[in-house]
Parts: C-alpha cells; sequence; structure tokens
C-alpha cells in the first residue's frame, strides 16, 4: 500500500472505532469533549485530536490509529493494515454529553476559579467532606489557606491542580453525585502541604491525599498529591521535576487495585531515573479515604463500647 493511500485509509478509521470492536466502553463521567476516556476492565485508553489521537495515562504509549491498532494486538503493521481496512466506514458510538453545546463567553480558568467560594465551615461542602468523607477540619483548613480548595455547585469540591509556578491549570470535581475534571483544564498535581518538602505522597484524587494527610496528621516536611486519577506528560513531567530534589522520597500511595500497582510501577521509574527513594504505601481498604472512614468507625464503635459499659455505683455511706 502507497503512503497516500495509507493516509486516506487513516483519515477514514477513528480510534474510538478500534476501541469499541475491542471492547472497550466509553466513561462518561470521567471524559470531557477534547478528551474521551476509554475502558476495558483496568485498561484505559483516553482519545484526544477529536479521534485522530490516543495516549494510555498508564504507560508512555500514544499515537495515531495504527500505532493503537498495534498497542492492542501486537501485530506486524502489515496486518495493522489489514485490520484498519476492515474498520474503515465504521460509526463507532458517540458519547452522549449532558448538555447541549452552546456558544458562551469565553471564561478563563483562573476566572472560573476565583469565582468560587472558598470552603466554608458549616457549607454543604463543608458538610459533605466532614459528614460523608470523615475529612477534619484541620485538613480542610489547611486546603484552604493554601487556596487548593473551592465550592462547587451543589455541595461539590473543586480542588486545583497545580502547576510547579502554583499556577490553577484546572480542578477535581467531586461531590455526593458527580464525579469529574474542569472542562478545558489540564491534570497536573492536586498538592496539599509543605512547599518545600521531600517527601512526594502521589494518590489518585484530591479526597484520597487529603485522608492519607488526616491518617497521617499532615506530617512535617510531606507534600500530598494527587494525579486526578490519569497520568498526563504534564502531571509525568511535575512528577520527575519532584523527584530532583536532593534528598527527595517519592511514596506511592495510589489504591490497592491493579490501576494502583500500574501507577506505583511508574513512580518506581521514575524514581530509578531519578535517583531517588521510593517506596509503596497501600491502603488497608480500596482507597485512603475508605481507609480514613474505616477507622473513624473504629473509633466510633469504641467510644461507643465505653458508653455501653455499666457504671459504678460509690458505696452506701449510712
Amino acid at each position: 500500500m502507497k503512503q497516500r493511500e495509507r493516509e486516506e485509509l487513516k483519515g477514514r478509521v477513528l480510534c474510538a472505532a478500534v476501541l469499541e470492536k475491542a471492547g472497550f466502553a466509553i466513561d462518561l463521567k470521567e471524559s470531557t469533549r477534547r478528551a474521551v476516556k476509554h475502558r476495558r476492565g483496568s485498561d484505559i485508553i483516553i482519545v484526544i485530536h477529536e479521534g485522530r489521537g490516543w495516549f494510555d495515562p498508564l504507560s508512555d504509549a500514544k499515537g495515531d490509529v495504527f500505532s493503537l491498532i498495534q498497542h492492542l494486538d501486537g501485530v506486524a503493521f502489515t496486518d495493522v493494515l489489514v485490520r484498519a481496512a476492515e474498520l474503515a466506514g465504521f460509526q463507532a458510538a458517540e458519547p452522549i454529553w449532558q448538555s447541549p453545546r452552546m456558544q458562551r463567553p469565553i471564561v478563563s480558568l483562573a476566572e472560573r476559579w476565583r469565582a468560587r467560594r472558598d470552603l466554608r465551615p458549616g457549607s454543604a461542602t463543608w458538610r459533605y467532606l466532614r459528614q460523608e468523607r470523615h475529612l477534619p477540619e484541620s485538613v480542610l483548613r489547611a486546603g484552604t489557606r493554601q487556596y487548593r480548595l473551592r465550592e462547587g455547585p451543589h455541595g461539590s469540591l473543586w480542588a486545583a491542580h497545580v502547576d510547579d509556578g502554583g499556577i490553577v491549570t484546572g480542578w477535581e470535581e467531586r461531590g455526593p453525585q458527580w464525579r469529574g475534571f474542569s472542562t478545558g483544564g489540564m491534570k497536573v498535581l492536586f498538592r496539599l502541604g509543605a512547599p518545600d518538602a521531600l517527601r512526594f505522597c502521589i494518590t489518585e484524587a484530591a479526597i484520597d491525599a487529603m485522608s492519607l494527610a488526616a491518617l497521617e496528621g499532615l506530617r512535617e516536611g510531606s507534600l500530598y498529591l494527587s494525579t486526578g486519577g490519569g497520568w498526563s506528560p504534564a502531571t509525568d513531567a511535575a512528577v520527575r521535576t519532584l523527584a530532583t530534589r536532593p534528598g527527595a522520597q517519592l511514596v506511592a500511595a495510589t489504591d490497592a487495585n491493579s490501576q494502583g500497582e500500574a501507577f506505583a510501577g511508574r513512580l518506581r521509574e521514575i524514581a530509578e531515573t531519578a535517583d531517588c527513594d521510593c517506596i509503596r504505601l497501600t491502603p488497608l481498604a480500596d482507597d485512603w479515604n475508605e481507609a480514613l472512614k474505616e477507622k473513624a468507625r473504629e473509633e466510633q464503635e469504641r467510644r461507643n463500647g465505653r458508653r455501653d459499659l455499666p457504671h459504678t455505683r460509690r458505696p452506701h455511706q449510712g
């Protein structure tokens, strides 16, 4: 097949078609119009560039539709062309977004972030974090002081991702019935703790980063980080920058599952390249917030047990 014919074939096959045929499904809650997340078990592929490009957030793999077929099937390039030709004209399922695309005034990320209120005691977001997530006031106040937390709509939390200069690049959105990432934002790292830290605890969600901080009592010299559930090139670069600090230690505090182990493997590779220390810290539950809630339940049971003890009576004095 000539180069011109290959380019024509590439233009007729979208990455979404390859993924749908391979058994992947769209994760609408974790997707945006510019980056659509596809899942198959623990496998994740993010489709970008209007369906023409892709990357694997758990590895360095990325490319066009031909390289995607090769990545999934492990076949020679001649077989890649055959399989792509079989998909030419195949129409993959389109994501159904919750609201139609509308022409709206362009508002910068910084303006959208500043427009939201700081986290306040007694608000719906505060109650969600305290009562449902069992996050202590000390951690919530620390996040607010560092301008990392805002109140989103309907009692949700906005947790800022910032670059090395502290500029907000986007935010994780988490509430009682909603989870996502800011439209048009970029995942880098959520950061909570000492800016000059040497111990870097990397989790997969801001809620987990704050939960680990709570379990450790905001350990001195530690920075609690979240990748926002993915591993973008910007996240990779930010972690590598932190790893180059003299005396740095990477703490792979990712979830206790296969995806968490995959992220931990990436952190070990970064540590080896930067020649810094790396340890694995695994939650006793599926994630750090579940571990925090389990600790809260145990403490409540102990308190209830003490209240249930029979009261002693003073001897009668006649």
